[in-house]
């Protein structure tokens, strides 16, 4: 890399390619940034993975010892994480010389990138909100985000980005004094948008052994938060009425076995497929392939999984918790169902079936506020903002 341009030290505790939806933002910018360099400490969380790769204008350092799904092992290795990546950025920095701290999130990577500016406290710190669980589970819940670490990120914060108002409002209450905008994640409209052959739908619904039926779909983790036991009774319901009715769950997560349990007690094996997770790249067809998008979360940062629906042009059915709320209005980019509610969520489902025109002007509306507001290279713009006019001196 071309040690030249301004450095920039990321701290996010995962990264590619194991990654969400905050490490597949960070990983976008980057990209698009090319007159900036990016230096990534994160956590090794394969030991077949290299330390040391690179990324365009980026390199991953990935630290640790690579614990490989053994519980214990990878809760201290993580807690180690924040000390290797604290020695780690200060070698780093006697050489590429930071202009920018980064933190991906007021976690554990947050938790290194604040220690690194209390060392050098004359270096800009961007803290990126991205946190998509409720607020009383921020406030309580996992290490980063409790006590006085969690609140001294937000503090010590020189400028935040929120993905959302939500979060905006969040990183106020605790304790932020500095700027904070609002840039949300955004979305790979080409590939969400892009056009399938009738052979290449075919093909995927013959591998699912689809027919005639009505296709629901969520792509979410399997986690409490994204409430997917209640899209589960919701199809239980609609099944009464319609019982030619499929719902596709795309993504895994510790709540698989209980949504097993729970679609064994409602004797609806056949009308839901929990297909496990899915490479990102195929989503896109099997969001093609389905007449509604559903998630009822019961609490969200943005929504990315709304987005990429709207992108691939079908009708979305969410909450209004969170950030979903900057983008979803009901019956004008799409339909909004209360918390809990599964009979309303299946009245929604309903309802989108019986008028397909209304539908899909609704649909289209929804592509186009995506088009307009979300693409990668309009958030990169954002970025490209901050980073060279308001924290690089």
């Amino acid at each position: 890399m071309d040690n030249e341009k301004p450095q920039i030290a990321v701290f996010s505790l995962a990264f590619y390619p194991f990654e969400g939806g905050a490490e597949v933002a960070c990983r976008e910018i980057i990209k698009r940034l090319p007159r900036l360099n990016f230096a990534i400490f994160t956590y090794k969380f394969d030991m077949k993975w290299p330390s040391v790769e690179a990324d365009g204008n980026a390199e991953i350092i990935r630290l640790g010892l690579g614990s490989n799904g053994k519980k214990y092992g990878r809760i201290l290795d993580k807690a180690l994480y924040i000390f290797r990546a604290l020695r780690a950025a200060e070698k780093a920095h006697k050489e590429k010389k930071f202009k920018v701290i980064w933190a991906i999130m007021a976690s554990y990577g947050g938790i290194a990138a604040l220690f690194f500016k209390l060392r050098h406290p004359e270096i800009s710190l961007l803290l990126t909100v991205q946190e998509g669980d409720s607020e009383k589970y921020l406030v309580s819940g996992r290490m980063g985000l409790v006590g006085f670490f969690g609140k001294k990120i937000f503090q010590k914060a020189d400028f935040i980005q929120a993905i959302s108002n939500y979060l905006k409002d969040f990183a106020i209450k605790r304790g932020a004094r500095c700027p904070i905008e609002v840039v949300p994640n955004g979305v790979d409209i080409k590939n969400f948008s892009k056009k399938y052959s009738e052979l290449e739908i075919k093909e995927l619904r013959d591998r699912l052994g689809l027919k005639d039926e009505y296709i629901i779909v969520t792509t979410s983790r399997l986690v409490y938060k994204n409430g997917v036991d209640v899209l589960i009774d919701a199809i239980a319901k609609f099944r009464e009425k319609t019982p030619n009715v499929k719902c596709l769950v795309v993504g895994d997560g510790p709540e698989r076995s209980n949504l097993e349990s729970k679609i064994k007690k409602l004797g609806i094996e056949r009308n839901i497929l929990l297909l496990g997770q899915i490479d990102q790249k195929e989503i896109p067809l099997y969001l093609k392939i389905s007449d509604i998008f559903a998630r009822p979360s019961r609490s969200e940062g943005l929504g990315n999984s709304f987005l990429e629906a709207m992108a691939a042009g079908i009708p979305v059915i969410g909450t209004p918790v969170g950030g979903i709320v900057d983008f979803l209005v009901d019956k004008e980019t799409g339909f909004i169902m209360q918390v809990d509610d599964s009979k309303e969520l299946a009245d929604k489902i309903d309802f989108i079936i019986q008028n397909p025109e209304l539908c899909k002007k609704i649909a289209n509306n929804g592509l186009k506020m995506v088009k307009d507001r979300y693409s990668w290279d309009k958030i990169a713009e954002s970025f490209s903002d901050i980073f060279n006019n308001k924290l690089i001196k």
